[in-house]
């Protein structure tokens, strides 16, 4: 489970064997969201016991960082490809 980075207590993520479309899931304070990149940015496919005040610095961090994510989504993703060859 590959780990992007950590920011408010809460671990933004990928499972090893997750499936397109891009996202990347958060977990923390009791609480879990997914945000799926849908060409221009990653919006809120779902949430489940996060508060909204959290929400919103989560989104934030998204919007700030969604380079990175992007970037580490095809590291991972493109090699465990080129490795099931």
């Amino acid at each position: 489970m590959p780990e992007v980075f950590r920011f408010y207590g809460f671990s933004f993520f990928f499972y090893s064997r997750e499936h397109e479309p891009l996202h990347v899931h958060v977990e923390g304070n009791n609480g879990m969201a997914k945000y799926e990149w849908n060409g221009t940015e990653f919006a809120l496919f779902e949430k489940h016991g996060i508060k909204t005040n959290d929400l919103k610095k989560i989104k934030k961090v998204i919007d700030e960082n969604a380079d990175i994510i992007i970037k580490r989504w095809h590291e991972h993703f493109d090699k465990r490809k080129e490795d099931e060859l």
